[in-house]
């Protein structure tokens, strides 16, 4: 077993909404919180910046930690992998720059990532697909 190790940014708006990331990989579509993978000698805030800036072509500023995996995760993709997932608040300077929609899984065609705004007082656990990040919603709504 091996471990991998991921790292999530909650961004906010001035409409107090929360940024979800709508994938399509390996045959599966999922929601989760904008983030990815701790590469090889890279440090966790700045394996967070640069996913920001691969999947939504902006800086952030990492601020609070909000939740460290506290519970065994089996990987959805690496099934001999344990999943430790790190999310951080974070900021850009203009959040009005980020492509979003209000539509899930808003694809043009062979693209395989959207983003999209919805409102705090309207997540649900059911809004994300994977374990943790439910955990998270729970965290943000105070839904625990």
């Amino acid at each position: 077993m091996a471990f991998n190790i991921r790292v999530y940014g909650i961004l906010k708006n001035s409409n107090n909404e929360v940024l979800l990331s709508d994938e399509r990989r390996f045959g599966k579509e999922f929601t989760k919180f904008p983030g990815g993978g701790l590469e090889e000698g890279e440090g966790i805030k700045d394996c967070l910046i640069r996913e920001f800036q691969e999947e939504l072509s902006v800086e952030i500023k990492v601020k609070e930690l909000i939740y460290l995996t506290d519970f065994y995760q089996k990987s959805a993709f690496h099934f001999d992998d344990q999943i430790i997932s790190v999310y951080y608040e974070v900021s850009v300077e203009n959040t009005e720059a980020i492509k979003a929609t209000k539509i899930p899984f808003d694809f043009n065609q062979g693209e395989i990532e959207s983003h999209r705004w919805v409102k705090l007082s309207d997540l649900q656990k059911k809004d994300v697909t994977f374990p943790i990040d439910k955990k998270v919603v729970g965290i943000l709504t105070n839904d625990n």
